[in-house]
């Protein structure tokens, strides 16, 4: 994909996040209710609304620049790509929460793509033995390396769950899509 059409597809994610958080803001905040709520089953239909939900302006500005940029290096890739990684960055977040966050809580916010997006990028390159995306992946580690202490339990509000399982879901969507790629073409470089 082009990088101009990597680019507006972020911005639009992104800009879609803001709308639905004005929305929120109009309403009160009564939108947040339809996050993550473990282990309960109206919880379940959390996991895909939770990403598209944050806890107030600041939360949101600290996904959205995250989400801008390793968004786009994903949708560099092909827009096929870049929800694939969001599918199971979601996914795989939400129903780690859903399974291991503490009960009665509510877990909402993009943090799980954040996650996703940044451990895809950091192993798709070593996977797919494509030189490119491996410097690529060690400029996204050196960068935003130390965003990923936040998969260790620490602050109060903060979901380590999300987290976490929002980079396994990265980490996945890499192998699943260089087994792909290798079983196209098994001498790939």
């Amino acid at each position: 994909m082009s990088w101009v059409k990597a680019g507006l597809l972020s911005l639009a994610f992104v800009a879609l996040l803001w709308v639905v958080e004005i929305v929120d803001a109009t309403q009160g905040g009564d939108l947040d209710s339809y996050g993550i709520r473990p282990r309960t089953q109206e919880g379940l239909w959390g996991i895909p609304a939770a990403p598209f939900l944050h806890g107030g302006w600041d939360h949101l500005e600290a996904n959205s620049g995250p989400l801008l940029v390793l968004g786009f290096l994903v949708a560099t890739v092909s827009v096929g790509r870049w929800l694939a990684v969001m599918a199971w960055a979601a996914v795989v977040s939400g129903l780690g929460v859903w399974l291991l966050a503490p009960a009665n809580s509510l877990t909402i916010g993009a943090s799980g793509l954040v996650f996703g997006l940044l451990t895809y990028l950091m192993v798709a390159g070593f996977l797919e033995r494509r030189p490119m995306r491996i410097l690529v992946g060690v400029a996204v580690f050196l960068f935003y390396g130390s965003v990923l202490l936040g998969v260790l339990p620490g602050a109060a509000g903060v979901s380590w769950q999300g987290h976490l399982f929002g980079a396994v879901g990265g980490v996945v969507a890499a192998y699943v899509h260089a087994g792909r790629r290798r079983a196209r073409d098994p001498y790939a470089a």
